[in-house]
Protein backbone atom coordinates (compact mmCIF):
# COMPACT_ATOMS: atom_id res chain seq x y z
CA UNK A 1 0.00 0.00 0.00
CA UNK A 2 2.90 2.27 0.63
CA UNK A 3 4.05 1.80 -2.78
CA UNK A 4 1.08 2.53 -4.65
CA UNK A 5 -0.02 5.84 -2.66
CA UNK A 6 2.30 8.43 -4.64
CA UNK A 7 0.33 6.88 -7.94
CA UNK A 8 -2.31 8.03 -6.21
CA UNK A 9 -1.38 10.89 -4.86
CA UNK A 10 0.07 12.01 -8.36
CA UNK A 11 -3.18 11.01 -9.20
CA UNK A 12 -5.18 13.61 -7.40
CA UNK A 13 -2.78 16.53 -8.33
CA UNK A 14 -3.06 15.36 -11.98
CA UNK A 15 -6.96 15.53 -11.59
CA UNK A 16 -7.07 18.28 -9.91
CA UNK A 17 -4.87 20.29 -12.21
CA UNK A 18 -6.84 19.12 -15.19
CA UNK A 19 -9.93 20.34 -13.22
CA UNK A 20 -8.37 23.77 -13.09
CA UNK A 21 -7.85 24.03 -16.43
CA UNK A 22 -11.50 22.96 -17.68
CA UNK A 23 -12.78 25.91 -15.14
CA UNK A 24 -9.90 28.40 -16.57
CA UNK A 25 -11.29 27.36 -20.20
CA UNK A 26 -14.91 27.95 -19.14
CA UNK A 27 -14.40 31.06 -18.29
CA UNK A 28 -12.01 32.78 -20.46
CA UNK A 29 -12.35 30.95 -23.94
CA UNK A 30 -15.22 32.79 -25.97
CA UNK A 31 -18.03 30.15 -27.18
CA UNK A 32 -16.72 27.31 -24.45
CA UNK A 33 -19.80 25.68 -22.72
CA UNK A 34 -20.63 22.63 -20.44
CA UNK A 35 -22.08 21.04 -23.55
CA UNK A 36 -19.52 21.76 -25.86
CA UNK A 37 -16.36 20.44 -23.16
CA UNK A 38 -18.49 17.42 -22.24
CA UNK A 39 -19.03 16.22 -26.25
CA UNK A 40 -15.53 17.83 -27.77
CA UNK A 41 -13.68 16.84 -25.00
CA UNK A 42 -14.77 14.59 -22.09
CA UNK A 43 -16.43 11.63 -23.97
CA UNK A 44 -13.04 11.52 -26.48
CA UNK A 45 -11.29 11.71 -23.52
CA UNK A 46 -13.40 9.30 -21.95
CA UNK A 47 -13.78 6.86 -24.99
CA UNK A 48 -9.46 7.07 -25.40
CA UNK A 49 -9.00 5.83 -21.91
CA UNK A 50 -11.46 2.81 -22.88
CA UNK A 51 -9.15 1.80 -25.67
CA UNK A 52 -5.80 2.26 -23.58
CA UNK A 53 -7.33 0.21 -20.74
CA UNK A 54 -8.43 -2.35 -23.43
CA UNK A 55 -4.67 -2.12 -24.75
CA UNK A 56 -3.49 -2.41 -21.62
CA UNK A 57 -5.85 -6.15 -20.74
CA UNK A 58 -4.90 -7.37 -23.94
CA UNK A 59 -0.90 -6.79 -23.64
CA UNK A 60 -1.29 -8.27 -19.83
CA UNK A 61 -2.84 -11.09 -20.99
CA UNK A 62 -0.45 -11.90 -23.44
CA UNK A 63 2.38 -11.74 -21.26
CA UNK A 64 0.36 -13.39 -18.25
CA UNK A 65 -0.50 -16.23 -20.82
CA UNK A 66 3.39 -16.92 -21.78
CA UNK A 67 2.32 -15.92 -25.71
CA UNK A 68 5.15 -13.48 -26.19
CA UNK A 69 7.39 -16.62 -28.04
CA UNK A 70 4.15 -17.93 -29.97
CA UNK A 71 3.11 -14.29 -31.18
CA UNK A 72 6.64 -13.10 -31.70
CA UNK A 73 6.92 -16.04 -33.55
CA UNK A 74 5.56 -14.69 -36.95
CA UNK A 75 8.15 -11.96 -37.80
CA UNK A 76 11.07 -13.56 -35.98
CA UNK A 77 13.40 -14.28 -38.79
CA UNK A 78 12.93 -10.32 -39.46
CA UNK A 79 13.75 -9.35 -35.62
CA UNK A 80 16.41 -11.70 -35.41
CA UNK A 81 17.95 -10.48 -38.44
CA UNK A 82 17.84 -6.93 -36.57
CA UNK A 83 19.27 -8.29 -33.60
CA UNK A 84 15.86 -6.93 -31.34
CA UNK A 85 14.59 -10.35 -30.03
CA UNK A 86 11.15 -12.34 -29.59
CA UNK A 87 9.54 -9.79 -27.34
CA UNK A 88 9.93 -6.72 -29.60
CA UNK A 89 8.85 -9.55 -32.18
CA UNK A 90 5.85 -10.38 -29.99
CA UNK A 91 4.73 -6.45 -29.92
CA UNK A 92 5.20 -6.03 -33.51
CA UNK A 93 2.68 -9.09 -34.08
CA UNK A 94 0.37 -7.55 -31.77
CA UNK A 95 0.88 -4.00 -33.50
CA UNK A 96 -1.12 -5.23 -36.64
CA UNK A 97 -4.41 -5.22 -34.58
CA UNK A 98 -3.75 -3.12 -31.59
CA UNK A 99 -0.93 -0.11 -31.25
CA UNK A 100 -1.59 0.42 -27.80
CA UNK A 101 -1.42 -3.28 -26.65
CA UNK A 102 1.90 -3.29 -28.46
CA UNK A 103 3.49 -0.28 -27.53
CA UNK A 104 2.16 -1.78 -23.73
CA UNK A 105 3.88 -4.60 -23.98
CA UNK A 106 6.82 -2.39 -25.42
CA UNK A 107 6.58 -0.63 -21.81
CA UNK A 108 6.54 -4.16 -19.73
CA UNK A 109 9.40 -5.68 -21.47
CA UNK A 110 11.60 -2.32 -20.75
CA UNK A 111 10.51 -2.25 -17.35
CA UNK A 112 11.23 -5.80 -16.70
CA UNK A 113 14.44 -5.05 -18.62
CA UNK A 114 13.89 -7.70 -20.78
CA UNK A 115 14.47 -5.03 -23.93
CA UNK A 116 16.58 -2.08 -23.56
CA UNK A 117 15.48 1.48 -24.47
CA UNK A 118 17.05 1.47 -27.81
CA UNK A 119 14.84 -1.52 -28.64
CA UNK A 120 11.73 0.29 -27.52
CA UNK A 121 12.55 2.96 -29.72
CA UNK A 122 13.42 1.14 -32.82
CA UNK A 123 10.63 -1.44 -32.34
CA UNK A 124 8.13 1.62 -32.41
CA UNK A 125 9.79 2.84 -35.51
CA UNK A 126 9.33 -0.44 -37.06
CA UNK A 127 5.51 -0.68 -36.13
CA UNK A 128 4.51 2.16 -38.83
CA UNK A 129 4.12 -0.83 -41.11
CA UNK A 130 1.36 -2.83 -39.05
CA UNK A 131 0.08 0.57 -38.18
CA UNK A 132 -0.21 1.53 -42.24
CA UNK A 133 -2.05 -2.15 -42.92
CA UNK A 134 -4.17 -1.25 -39.86
CA UNK A 135 -5.68 2.00 -41.27
CA UNK A 136 -5.39 0.94 -44.66
CA UNK A 137 -9.11 -0.81 -45.67
CA UNK A 138 -10.54 2.05 -44.53
CA UNK A 139 -8.45 5.04 -46.10
CA UNK A 140 -8.06 2.80 -49.62
CA UNK A 141 -11.74 2.44 -50.33
CA UNK A 142 -12.67 6.33 -49.60
CA UNK A 143 -8.94 7.74 -51.49
CA UNK A 144 -9.36 5.68 -54.86
CA UNK A 145 -12.67 6.25 -55.64
CA UNK A 146 -12.15 10.36 -55.29
CA UNK A 147 -8.90 10.46 -56.50
CA UNK A 148 -8.29 7.44 -59.29
CA UNK A 149 -4.84 6.91 -60.52
CA UNK A 150 -3.56 9.56 -58.62
CA UNK A 151 -4.67 7.65 -55.09
CA UNK A 152 -3.15 4.59 -56.32
CA UNK A 153 0.26 6.22 -57.04
CA UNK A 154 -0.25 8.05 -53.63
CA UNK A 155 -0.59 4.99 -51.74
CA UNK A 156 2.17 3.11 -53.55
CA UNK A 157 4.78 5.89 -52.70
CA UNK A 158 3.34 5.95 -49.24
CA UNK A 159 3.62 2.07 -49.20
CA UNK A 160 7.18 2.31 -50.69
CA UNK A 161 7.87 5.03 -48.00
CA UNK A 162 6.94 2.59 -45.27
CA UNK A 163 9.10 0.11 -46.23
CA UNK A 164 12.09 2.06 -47.22
CA UNK A 165 12.04 3.41 -43.45
CA UNK A 166 11.65 0.08 -42.10
CA UNK A 167 14.44 -1.48 -44.09
CA UNK A 168 16.63 1.33 -42.55
CA UNK A 169 15.36 0.48 -39.02
CA UNK A 170 16.35 -3.31 -39.60
CA UNK A 171 19.68 -2.16 -41.02
CA UNK A 172 20.37 -0.43 -38.25
CA UNK A 173 19.65 -2.93 -35.73
CA UNK A 174 21.66 -5.72 -37.13
CA UNK A 175 24.66 -2.77 -37.11
CA UNK A 176 23.94 -1.07 -34.28
CA UNK A 177 22.21 -3.45 -31.11
CA UNK A 178 23.26 -5.44 -29.05
CA UNK A 179 21.88 -9.42 -30.28
CA UNK A 180 19.53 -10.48 -27.36
CA UNK A 181 19.82 -13.87 -26.01
CA UNK A 182 16.66 -15.99 -26.54
CA UNK A 183 17.33 -18.49 -24.46
CA UNK A 184 15.29 -17.81 -21.04
CA UNK A 185 17.51 -17.51 -17.82
CA UNK A 186 16.09 -20.13 -15.05
CA UNK A 187 14.46 -16.68 -13.04
CA UNK A 188 12.83 -15.90 -16.19
CA UNK A 189 11.48 -19.82 -16.79
CA UNK A 190 10.76 -19.34 -12.81
CA UNK A 191 9.06 -16.08 -13.49
CA UNK A 192 6.63 -17.70 -16.14
CA UNK A 193 5.80 -20.96 -14.32
CA UNK A 194 4.58 -18.84 -11.40
CA UNK A 195 2.61 -16.47 -13.99
CA UNK A 196 0.87 -19.48 -15.68
CA UNK A 197 -0.52 -21.09 -12.38
CA UNK A 198 -1.18 -17.52 -11.24
CA UNK A 199 -3.61 -17.17 -14.17
CA UNK A 200 -4.07 -14.30 -16.64
CA UNK A 201 -6.67 -12.96 -15.10
CA UNK A 202 -5.36 -12.64 -11.39
CA UNK A 203 -2.15 -10.99 -13.09
CA UNK A 204 -4.20 -8.52 -14.88
CA UNK A 205 -6.01 -7.44 -11.49
CA UNK A 206 -2.83 -7.23 -9.48
CA UNK A 207 -1.12 -5.36 -11.77
CA UNK A 208 -3.32 -3.32 -13.70
CA UNK A 209 -4.54 -0.46 -11.08
CA UNK A 210 -1.22 0.63 -10.82
CA UNK A 211 -0.08 0.37 -14.21
CA UNK A 212 -3.53 2.37 -15.37
CA UNK A 213 -2.98 4.99 -12.62
CA UNK A 214 0.43 5.63 -13.65
CA UNK A 215 -0.83 6.43 -17.46
CA UNK A 216 -4.23 8.65 -16.08
CA UNK A 217 -2.05 10.82 -14.34
CA UNK A 218 -0.36 11.97 -17.47
CA UNK A 219 -3.06 11.67 -20.51
CA UNK A 220 -5.61 13.13 -18.66
CA UNK A 221 -3.93 16.95 -17.86
CA UNK A 222 -1.88 16.48 -21.04
CA UNK A 223 -5.10 15.96 -23.22
CA UNK A 224 -6.94 18.42 -21.72
CA UNK A 225 -4.09 20.66 -22.51
CA UNK A 226 -3.74 19.66 -25.87
CA UNK A 227 -7.56 20.25 -26.62
CA UNK A 228 -7.60 23.88 -25.01
CA UNK A 229 -4.57 24.90 -27.11
CA UNK A 230 -6.26 23.48 -30.05
CA UNK A 231 -9.71 25.36 -29.30
CA UNK A 232 -7.31 28.36 -28.48
CA UNK A 233 -6.28 28.73 -32.50
CA UNK A 234 -2.58 27.58 -32.04
CA UNK A 235 -2.89 24.56 -33.85
CA UNK A 236 -5.06 26.55 -36.93
CA UNK A 237 -1.90 29.10 -36.47
CA UNK A 238 0.76 26.09 -37.19
CA UNK A 239 -1.56 24.87 -39.92
CA UNK A 240 -1.73 28.33 -41.42
CA UNK A 241 1.97 29.30 -41.37
CA UNK A 242 3.16 26.12 -42.14
CA UNK A 243 1.39 26.52 -45.73
CA UNK A 244 1.53 30.19 -46.24
CA UNK A 245 5.43 29.75 -46.02
CA UNK A 246 5.88 26.34 -47.98
CA UNK A 247 6.39 27.31 -51.92
CA UNK A 248 6.61 24.36 -54.19
CA UNK A 249 7.52 25.31 -57.99
CA UNK A 250 6.08 21.81 -59.72
CA UNK A 251 2.88 22.58 -57.89
CA UNK A 252 0.13 25.61 -58.97
CA UNK A 253 -0.04 27.76 -55.40
CA UNK A 254 -3.41 28.10 -56.14
CA UNK A 255 -4.31 23.85 -56.09
CA UNK A 256 -1.59 23.36 -53.51
CA UNK A 257 -2.93 25.94 -50.72
CA UNK A 258 -6.55 24.00 -51.03
CA UNK A 259 -5.00 20.58 -50.86
CA UNK A 260 -3.16 21.07 -47.83
CA UNK A 261 -5.62 23.32 -46.02
CA UNK A 262 -8.34 20.68 -46.41
CA UNK A 263 -5.73 17.81 -45.85
CA UNK A 264 -5.30 19.27 -42.59
CA UNK A 265 -8.55 19.75 -41.79
CA UNK A 266 -10.26 16.92 -42.49
CA UNK A 267 -8.78 13.51 -44.14
CA UNK A 268 -11.49 13.21 -46.71
CA UNK A 269 -12.11 16.74 -48.16
CA UNK A 270 -8.20 16.83 -49.05
CA UNK A 271 -8.93 14.10 -51.01
CA UNK A 272 -11.87 15.18 -52.35
CA UNK A 273 -10.24 18.75 -53.35
CA UNK A 274 -7.69 16.93 -54.75
CA UNK A 275 -10.19 14.79 -57.38
CA UNK A 276 -12.06 17.93 -58.10
CA UNK A 277 -8.74 20.19 -58.68
CA UNK A 278 -7.63 16.83 -61.27
CA UNK A 279 -11.02 16.42 -63.02
CA UNK A 280 -11.28 19.81 -63.40
CA UNK A 281 -7.70 20.00 -65.41
CA UNK A 282 -6.37 22.39 -62.76
CA UNK A 283 -3.86 20.02 -62.07
CA UNK A 284 -1.95 16.72 -63.94
CA UNK A 285 -1.51 13.03 -62.47
CA UNK A 286 1.81 13.61 -61.70
CA UNK A 287 0.99 17.31 -59.34
CA UNK A 288 -1.82 15.46 -57.99
CA UNK A 289 0.17 12.71 -56.31
CA UNK A 290 3.10 15.21 -55.28
CA UNK A 291 0.46 17.69 -53.76
CA UNK A 292 -1.03 14.71 -51.87
CA UNK A 293 2.12 14.01 -50.16
CA UNK A 294 2.51 17.49 -49.44
CA UNK A 295 -0.87 17.77 -47.78
CA UNK A 296 0.24 14.43 -46.25
CA UNK A 297 3.73 15.72 -44.71
CA UNK A 298 2.05 18.75 -43.24
CA UNK A 299 -0.66 17.60 -41.87
CA UNK A 300 0.23 14.26 -39.70
CA UNK A 301 3.04 16.19 -37.63
CA UNK A 302 -0.13 18.58 -36.45
CA UNK A 303 -2.57 15.76 -36.08
CA UNK A 304 0.02 13.74 -34.28
CA UNK A 305 0.80 16.56 -31.56
CA UNK A 306 -2.92 16.58 -31.26
CA UNK A 307 -4.27 13.00 -30.83
CA UNK A 308 -1.35 11.11 -30.51
CA UNK A 309 0.82 13.06 -27.65
CA UNK A 310 -1.44 12.42 -24.72
CA UNK A 311 -1.44 8.34 -25.29
CA UNK A 312 2.33 7.98 -26.07
CA UNK A 313 2.87 10.24 -22.91
CA UNK A 314 0.82 8.22 -21.20
CA UNK A 315 2.28 5.02 -22.01
CA UNK A 316 6.06 5.50 -22.36
CA UNK A 317 6.23 8.36 -19.80
CA UNK A 318 6.78 11.61 -20.82
CA UNK A 319 9.95 12.29 -21.86
CA UNK A 320 10.06 9.00 -23.75
CA UNK A 321 6.87 9.43 -25.09
CA UNK A 322 7.47 12.91 -26.59
CA UNK A 323 11.12 11.67 -27.94
CA UNK A 324 9.49 8.51 -29.92
CA UNK A 325 6.70 10.59 -30.83
CA UNK A 326 8.65 13.15 -32.85
CA UNK A 327 11.40 10.91 -33.73
CA UNK A 328 8.97 8.92 -35.46
CA UNK A 329 7.39 11.85 -37.57
CA UNK A 330 10.93 12.90 -38.19
CA UNK A 331 11.77 9.70 -40.01
CA UNK A 332 8.07 9.38 -41.71
CA UNK A 333 8.70 12.67 -43.26
CA UNK A 334 12.09 12.45 -44.05
CA UNK A 335 10.82 8.51 -46.12
CA UNK A 336 7.79 10.55 -47.87
CA UNK A 337 9.81 13.68 -48.78
CA UNK A 338 12.31 10.90 -50.25
CA UNK A 339 10.22 9.23 -52.50
CA UNK A 340 8.45 12.26 -53.40
CA UNK A 341 11.59 13.70 -55.08
CA UNK A 342 12.36 9.73 -56.76
CA UNK A 343 8.53 10.24 -57.89
CA UNK A 344 9.23 13.70 -59.38
CA UNK A 345 12.33 12.72 -61.26
CA UNK A 346 11.35 9.13 -62.55
CA UNK A 347 8.08 10.32 -63.85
Amino acid sequence: MKKSSPKYRNLAVSLGLSVLMLSAGLVWIEGMTAATVWAKLLKPLLRLLLFIGLGLVVAQAIEARGWTRRIGALARPLFSYANLGPHCSAAFSTAFFSGVSSNAMLVDFYQEKKISGRQVYLTNFINQLPAYFLHLPTTFFIVVPLTGVAGLLYFALTFAAVVLRTAVFVVYGRLFVQPVAEGKSGAAASQNRSRKEEGAWAAIRRRMPARFTTILVYVVPIYVAVYFINALGLFNLMRDWMSETLTVRFVPVEALSVVILSFVAEFTSGFAAAGALLDQGVITVKQTVLALIIGNVIAFPVRALRHQLPRYMGIFQPKMGLQILLLGQLFRITSLLAVAVIYYIVA
